[in-house]
């Protein structure tokens, strides 16, 4: 908890600083507020690259690191391959609603492949990941009862009429608690494992 407090604290900041510049109208490249937000340069979805190779570092230099860290960012990778083709293979395939909650499951049980090489960063990056992603929920839950106009409320493109015509709580369960509490835990578990772990197995920093 005290390798994650910073880092979470700065993440709540930056998920504040989005939700007010999404508010306020400002510039759509810092904050994009279209349905999925993609491409916003102010956002939580990147950081997981800065820190999976902070905790790797730091852990590492504390005397916890792996033994194999290139088998965790190996074990890591295969998890991300995994949960990119599940999620393919369910809109290709036109699977349905039930389909797409397995392929949410799926992906956040990979979340937890690479702690068997590196249990401590796993552990940690996870605890992070809740961190980042609650007070996120919180947001999309307001948001959505208030229809505030945000990416943290809108609908996707296209989206199922049942999910149009669903009320507030269903809309946030299917497009707020679900996604934040499985898909986006694990890509911030999995990609930090990757680049975190891979650090340290090509630099190989020494104990403190």
């Amino acid at each position: 908890m005290q390798l994650i407090l910073w880092p979470a604290l700065a993440t709540l900041a930056i998920t504040l600083l989005r939700l007010t510049g999404e508010l306020q109208g400002w510039s759509p490249t810092l904050f994009n507020a279209a349905p999925g937000g993609g491409g916003a340069l102010v956002g939580i979805s990147w950081l997981p690259i800065v820190f999976g190779p902070y905790f790797a570092w730091k852990l590492t230099t504390q005397g916890k690191g792996a033994a194999s860290p290139a088998r965790a960012a190996g074990l890591a990778l295969f998890g991300l391959a995994v949960a990119v083709a599940a999620f393919a293979a369910v809109g290709r395939l036109h699977l349905g609603v039930g389909a797409l909650l397995g392929a949410f499951v799926l992906a956040l049980a990979l979340a937890f492949l690479p702690w068997a090489a590196w249990p401590e960063l796993g552990r940690t990056l996870f605890t992070y990941a809740l961190a980042a992603r609650v007070p996120v929920t919180i947001v999309m839950l307001a948001a959505i009862f208030g229809s505030w106009g945000t990416h943290y409320d809108v609908l996707p493109d296209n989206p199922p009429a049942a999910l149009v015509a669903a009320g507030p709580l269903q809309r946030w369960f299917w497009i707020g608690l679900i996604p934040q509490m499985t898909i986006w835990i694990a890509q911030t578990v999995l990609l930090g494992t990757v680049l975190g772990a891979g650090l340290v197995a090509v630099i190989k920093p020494k104990r403190a």
